[in-house]
């Protein structure tokens, strides 16, 4: 892979990291904030209370999982290896990873594994 492309995606890859780590970051203070503020209330109150902070963590725990994805990118462009499969080892096309820059997996290996899990 050439050296150009290589640092356009190591930029991209850096941007959503540093995307993700601040809605992470104003996440955790609404959270705080919604737990400070909360007073005693009746049962259906605080059961609403519980699940809206139940997807507050669900959302940071998929933007937790793309951030060790995006880090788990980074390195493989510092040994060399982004933009292969790491199952089979063949070549990432270059569209696939313009979409999904921290992709893992060529389309053949991705469309393996989404059949195994059905």
């Amino acid at each position: 892979m050439d050296k150009r492309y290589l640092q356009k995606m190591k930029d991209t890859l850096v941007d959503m990291k540093k995307k993700i780590l601040q809605n992470l970051a104003s996440e955790n203070e609404e959270f705080n904030e919604l737990i400070e503020d909360t007073d005693p209330k009746d049962l259906a109150d605080i059961a609403a209370d519980d699940i809206d902070r139940k997807i507050l963590e669900a959302l940071g725990n998929v933007e937790l999982k793309t951030l060790r994805l995006i880090d788990s990118a980074l390195s493989r462009i510092q040994n060399g290896h982004y933009g292969q499969c790491i199952k089979c080892s063949d070549k990432i096309p270059k569209e696939r990873l313009d979409a999904i820059p921290y992709a893992t997996l060529c389309i053949k290996c991705k469309s393996s594994e989404e059949l195994r899990n059905r």
